[in-house]
C-alpha cells in the first residue's frame, strides 16, 4: 500500500528542512585527532592547520604544528578526549597535565616560520648524527641559524601526536619546561624530525615571539 503526503504538507516539510542548521563538520579533511573524538572534525579547527602550505616542512612536521594548535585552541577538549584516551602510564606528570589543560584558557595559534625551521633542522640533523641530547649547538653553522626564544627536543618518537604528548606530559622533568613552552605565548614555530643515532628519531621544535 502506497502512502502519499498531501502536496501542501510536503511543501511545508521541505521548507522546514531547508532552515535546519548545517552540521559543522569538515568535508575537506579529517582532523588528525578525529580518532579520539568526532568533535575535532568541526570546521572551526581547520584554522589550526597553519602550516598546511609551509612546503619546506614534511607532512609529519606540519602535523606536529596542527596537533599542538588544536591543543592550544581547545585545551579542555584535548584533555577530555586525547589525553584521557592516550595509552600511557598514568603518572603524577600525566595527572598534572590533565589538571592544567582542564583549567587552561585557549592560547593563540602558532604559525610556521622558515627561520625557526632552519635552526631546528640544523640542530636535529647534527644531534642525530652525533647521538647528542640537549640544546647546545655543536657547529658554527647551526649557531648562525639559531633562531628561537624557546626550544623543545624530543627523542625516540616520529609520530606527531606521540611527540606532542611526550612534551606535554614532560615525564621526569620537574620544571615542566617543555609543557610550559608548548602552551606558552609564542607566535612562531619551526619543527624538524630527523634520524637519531641513539634513539632512532629526534624532533626539534623552535618557538619564537
Amino acid at each position: 500500500m502506497r502512502f502519499l503526503l498531501p502536496p501542501g504538507l510536503l511543501a511545508c516539510l521541505l521548507i522546514f528542512v531547508s532552515f535546519l542548521p548545517a552540521k559543522e563538520v569538515s568535508t575537506d579533511s579529517v582532523s588528525p585527532l578525529a580518532g579520539y573524538s568526532p568533535d575535532w572534525n568541526d570546521t572551526r579547527y581547520l584554522s589550526c592547520n597553519t602550516a598546511a602550505k609551509a612546503n619546506y616542512m614534511t607532512a609529519a612536521e606540519k602535523e606536529v604544528i596542527y596537533i599542538l594548535n588544536l591543543a592550544r585552541m581547545n585545551p579542555v577538549l584535548f584533555a577530555k578526549t586525547v589525553v584521557n584516551k592516550y595509552p600511557v602510564n598514568h603518572s603524577d606528570y600525566y595527572t598534572t597535565l590533565q589538571n592544567t589543560l582542564l583549567k587552561l584558557k585557549p592560547v593563540k595559534l602558532l604559525y610556521p616560520d622558515s627561520l625557526s625551521f632552519a635552526g631546528a633542522l640544523c640542530h636535529a640533523i647534527n644531534s642525530g648524527a652525533e647521538g647528542y641530547v640537549g640544546h647546545k649547538r655543536s657547529t658554527e653553522a647551526c649557531n648562525q641559524k639559531w633562531y628561537y626564544n624557546g626550544e623543545c627536543c624530543d627523542y625516540g618518537h616520529h609520530k606527531p601526536l606521540d611527540i606532542i604528548m611526550s612534551l606535554l606530559i614532560d615525564e621526569d622533568v620537574p620544571s615542566l619546561g617543555h609543557r610550559d613552552i608548548c602552551l606558552g605565548q609564542y607566535k612562531k614555530i619551526g619543527v624538524s624530525i630527523q634520524y637519531h643515532k641513539t634513539f632512532q628519531y629526534n624532533a626539534v621544535l623552535d618557538f619564537h615571539y
